[in-house]
């Protein structure tokens, strides 16, 4: 929990000491009020005492309510202030850890439990700082203060008080025992209802056209009631806790005043001003003990809480990154080159490898096919290029310097990356086509423009309200799997990069939109490299270079021509698509 407060800003501790300060001084002034109250009562019950000194000592005592009212108000404000920014920088904190995990890392996460954790978690944290760090700083405060004050007054009520005190948080430990595992199944409950309301939304085509409404419902259902439930167990157990208080509070206010009587009719005519003035002091003070105690129990209600959200974002914060920056960012001797010596790739967890002993080199100005059957390891060969991955043994060098050697940014400048999954992003087409570091700002009107008819996309693009400006819904859900493909081809034409890597990127084409489109990119690209993964013969049998993938083995490197001679595979995979005389075999 404390490793959170790292996140303050020497600025926000500013906020955090001011807070504490008006907190003491809340707490001293609260306290000041009995002994004003005490004269006041002697004062009354003395013959000959002036209204004067009664109505200057009452006086004081609205003077401090007053004063307490301010501090109360001013340490809410710091408070307030403080945990919002510490929220503020925990959030800023964590976002820029998750950009920097690279896929494994992320996978050990869920994308609900990470929304969960950006969001809820730290809200939890947000309202401890808030509300419960100011009761957790009062109330030790006000119960030390208030127990000097009653100390030297009579033993017996002092006892009354501690016993009441011992049971008070015998019972809170108990619920506190009982409720603090609940409240981590509370935050992984929230992780999962998150999870099904996202898969729920970004899959309503599917479920509509499976009718599977009531399928999906009761799927929420059960986790929903699951999650409620176990709120409900938690609420209602820290829900005893109150009212234990109140009664505990006012059964010691009359255990103190039946003593008091008892203690008053055994004491001489002298004495007995001087006890029932201790008693109403001792009373006021023993109630300011046991509110410490109802502050401590709101406390605990909320800490454990918030506890279970601050580990549970330190998890991901303490994540080692594995992909970690390099030095280089200098001029290379070679430009848009890509080797592979001796690769050889598994996942983390895997036992067996992904991708085996893996050699070859694509020239500046080169286009280099990856084929092969589904779960060969093609997406994840050309993902070890733009570091997605590092690979287990073996070195990959870009330009003639080796990937891990660069500094990320660097790496990623000198690539056009179009993934399998074209991902598009909330905003227009133009924001889209000139993202990131392509430029919102940066890239001409004209370049966009380019861009998007080398891509294809001109035609659609134009028929769209606003054309360049029209609206694109995030996820790309107000255009079709085809446009999104060539907005996504757009955007890596838009960077200019030296080397392309087209991720099956397009499958969603039509034959005649495909061969046009390579066609124009060969024009367009110049000396770039071009690495593409597809499952068309049709989409790379023009290319210089084609390695076949089987099993995660390079069974097969060359030309069409040489493949359908020398590959076995490679030629099974042509004839399941092509005809004889269409591969003029």
């Amino acid at each position: 929990m404390f490793k959170i407060f790292k996140n303050f800003h020497w600025k926000d501790l500013v906020f955090l000491f001011s807070g504490i300060i008006l907190v003491a001084v809340q707490v001293g002034l609260e306290l000041k009020m009995p002994d004003y109250m005490s004269e006041i009562t002697k004062l009354v019950q003395t013959e000959g005492s002036e209204m004067s000194d009664i109505l200057l000592n009452g006086g004081w005592m609205l003077a401090c309510a007053l004063g307490s009212f301010i501090a109360t108000v001013g340490a809410g404000f710091c408070f307030a202030t403080a945990s919002a920014r510490l929220s503020m920088n925990t959030r800023k904190k964590l976002f820029d850890k998750v950009e920097s995990l690279d896929m494994h890392e992320i996978k050990k996460f869920s994308t609900s439990s990470l929304i969960t954790r950006s969001t809820n978690d730290i809200t939890q944290i947000q309202m401890f700082v808030a509300m419960g760090a100011q009761m957790l700083i009062r109330a030790p405060m006000t119960a030390i203060w208030a127990i000097i004050k009653i100390s030297n007054k009579s033993w017996q009520w002092s006892t009354a008080t501690g016993i009441t005190v011992v049971v008070l948080l015998s019972i809170m430990f108990t619920v506190m025992a009982i409720v603090i595992p609940r409240f981590k199944r509370v935050q992984k409950l929230t992780d999962r209802v998150n999870g099904i309301t996202r898969e729920n939304l970004t899959g309503i085509r599917v479920i509509r056209a499976f009718n599977a409404e009531k399928y999906q419902e009761k799927k929420f259902s059960k986790t929903n009631n699951e999650l409620t439930n176990t709120q409900l167990f938690t609420s209602r157990t820290l829900s005893v806790v109150s009212p234990i208080m109140y009664l505990a509070m006012n059964g010691l206010t009359v255990i103190i005043y039946t003593i008091g009587a008892y203690l008053i009719s055994e004491a001489t005519a002298f004495d007995k001003l001087t006890i029932f003035s201790d008693m109403v002091v001792f009373s006021t003070y023993a109630m300011h003990v046991i509110m410490s105690f109802l502050f401590v129990a709101f406390v605990l209600m909320i800490l454990p809480r918030a506890q279970v959200s601050a580990s549970r974002i330190n998890e991901v914060m303490k994540t080692k990154i594995s992909i970690k920056d390099g030095n280089f960012d200098d001029e290379t001797a070679e430009r848009g080159t890509v080797e592979f010596r001796n690769v050889s790739f598994k996942y983390p967890d895997a036992e067996d490898y992904l991708l085996k002993d893996i050699s070859f080199r694509a020239n500046t100005g080169e286009t280099v096919a990856f084929i092969g059957s589904t779960g060969s390891g093609k997406t994840t060969l050309i993902n070890l290029v733009p570091r997605f991955y590092d690979a287990t043994e073996g070195e990959v060098f870009v330009d003639g310097v080796n990937v891990r050697d660069y500094k990320l940014k660097e790496l990623h400048n000198r690539i056009g990356y179009v993934p399998q999954k074209a991902v598009m992003f909330n905003g227009t087409v133009t924001s889209n086509v000139a993202y990131g570091d392509n430029g919102c700002g940066k890239k001409s009107e004209e370049t966009i423009k380019k861009a998007i008819k080398v891509a294809q996309a001109k035609n659609f693009v134009e028929k769209m309200d606003k054309d360049y400006k029209a609206h694109i819904a995030q996820g790309g859900t107000n255009v079709s799997g085809g446009q999104k493909q060539r907005l996504a081809i757009a955007r890596a034409i838009a960077r200019d990069p030296e080397i392309y890597i087209f991720d099956d990127s397009f499958s969603a084409l039509d034959y005649k939109t495909d061969a046009t489109l390579r066609h124009e990119l060969k024009k367009h690209t110049g000396g770039a490299t071009n690495l593409i993964v597809a499952q068309r013969i049709g989409t790379i049998m023009h290319a210089d270079k084609i390695i076949v993938l089987d099993e995660g083995k390079c069974v097969g490197m060359g030309t069409h021509k040489e493949l359908l001679k020398n590959c076995k595979v490679y030629k099974q995979i042509a004839l399941s698509q092509l005809t004889k005389e269409e591969l003029d075999v």
